[in-house]
């Protein structure tokens, strides 16, 4: 049982870090895909989810390595490390994130566009798992 097992979207958490593991080429095209960078609506989604949950963020980063270790991690580019990250922090931050893993990657754009914060940081997570599926 993980230490953010409590959270209401801890399946999702947990298959976040399996994904990204398995897949992270997908995660860093689609880290790239999204054109991440400085904006108003980026910045202002990631201080909403820091002030909302930085605590309990911190305890399930933290607590990654019992599910990942660490030396796992070092094999993934750090751009595919930095999507899974954030998608962790906007499923930490709103229980109704866990809803948004199940639209397609589209619809979720959209919702970010529309200044949804959590659709604006899991977008690159969510096209991430959803282009790996149309592979499969």
């Amino acid at each position: 049982m993980s230490e953010w097992s409590h959270l209401a979207n801890a399946k999702h958490i947990d298959l976040i870090i399996a994904h990204v593991k398995a897949n992270p080429a997908a995660w860093y095209a689609a880290w790239a895909a999204a054109a991440i960078g400085p904006s108003a609506a980026w910045d202002a989604a990631w201080d909403a989810a820091m002030m909302t949950c930085s605590a309990a963020y911190n305890a399930a980063w933290d607590a990654v390595p019992a599910v990942a270790p660490w030396s796992a991690w070092d094999a993934v580019p750090a751009v595919a490390y930095d999507a899974a990250r954030v998608a962790i922090l906007a499923l930490v931050a709103w229980d109704h994130a866990g809803g948004l893993m199940d639209l397609p990657a589209e619809q979720v754009n959209i919702l970010a566009i529309l200044g949804d914060q959590a659709a604006i940081l899991l977008y690159p997570a969510i096209e991430a798992m959803e282009t790996t599926q149309e592979l499969a």
